[in-house]
């Protein structure tokens, strides 16, 4: 059964990952009515655990997320699913429109909907993501350490990922693919006992749903049992279009993403921005912290703005 939506919010919440739905508990519990809407599309969905989040640790991200729900409901805020395909500008706030026809008013807007991982045109990349095929040694370091290792060049972070993954395993294979490394770098990956391997990847070797190997446009076969990619993140932020908010190119090269200040102001007035929509390397702990640093600036900024309102207001006390 759909939840019913009120008229309107001080704060309407787009995206109910780690960023959202802190940056809504801080709302609910300044007592601003705040709704988060939430398409259902995490990012970290084919993970098994969470990792570097202290207190948590391996916690299933599905079990992260029903927590942070229902700590939110417990202070009278809405959670509810849906998928905003529109902001436009009602007066001094925002009118929020879902793609089931649905509309709700906002008085200030947290975008929280983070990013897209587009994955390498490569056979079995995406078969295997998330379990694997890797992309961070932070969040899935440990548990691929001591396996033998490929990092497919496919971005502009390769070499620095076979870097940081060879603290993790002393096998590790680095296949030019489409992006060879320059000489610098391939005199530190060989440096590190890191093998460079080149040629184009024709794809994944798969034998009953394991990985174990890398094929080359040659027919070689480089035996594997990890393989690190990187991906090209794309913010999730088309529904900003219409109201002048575009993503622009992050300066890692990696994606594209929204700018915002440090609170996690974007250039639109009234619009904040926190999470992986903002920052693509951020993890989970990062984007719960930059999620509630832009629910405790919303609230301050509706604070000032109705402090301003009530002096406007005040009758004036007469002389004596």
């Amino acid at each position: 059964m759909t939840e019913e939506l009120e008229q309107g919010y001080d704060v309407v919440v787009v995206g109910g990952g780690a960023a959202g739905l802190n940056g809504a508990l801080m709302l609910a519990r300044s007592r601003r009515s705040v709704a988060v809407i939430d398409a259902g599309q995490p990012r970290n969905a084919p993970a098994e655990g969470i990792h570097g989040l202290l207190g948590h640790d391996g916690l299933p991200p599905a079990e992260l997320l029903a927590r942070g729900r229902a700590e939110v409901r417990r202070y009278g805020g809405q959670v509810v699913d849906g998928e905003v395909v529109d902001v436009a500008r009602d007066g001094a706030g925002f009118t929020v429109t879902l793609r089931d026809g649905r509309a709700v008013g906002a008085r200030r807007l947290l975008v929280t909907t983070g990013l897209v991982d587009e994955l390498p045109e490569v056979p079995g990349v995406r078969e295997h993501w998330g379990r694997a095929v890797v992309h961070c040694p932070y969040c899935h370091g440990w548990e691929v350490r001591d396996t033998a290792i490929g990092v497919l060049g496919s971005g502009p972070m390769s070499t620095h990922q076979a870097l940081m993954f060879r603290q993790l395993s002393a096998d590790v294979v680095y296949f030019t693919h489409t992006v060879p490394p320059t000489a610098e770098q391939a005199e530190q990956l060989t440096a590190r006992g890191i093998r460079i391997v080149a040629g184009e990847v024709a794809g994944l070797v798969d034998a009953d749903g394991t990985l174990t190997g890398v094929r080359l446009t040659d027919g070689a076969v480089v035996d594997r049992e990890t393989v690190v990619v990187g991906t090209r993140m794309v913010a999730r932020a088309e529904f900003l279009s219409g109201i002048g908010l575009v993503p622009v190119e992050h300066p890692s090269g990696a994606g594209v993403h929204l700018p915002v200040d440090p609170t996690g102001r974007t250039e639109v007035a009234g619009i904040w921005a926190a999470g992986n929509v903002t920052e693509p390397s951020a993890q989970v702990g990062a984007s719960a912290a930059a999620g509630a640093m832009a629910g405790a600036m919303i609230n301050a900024d509706l604070v000032m703005a109705e402090t301003r309102e009530a002096v406007e207001q005040a009758t004036p006390v007469p002389a004596t």
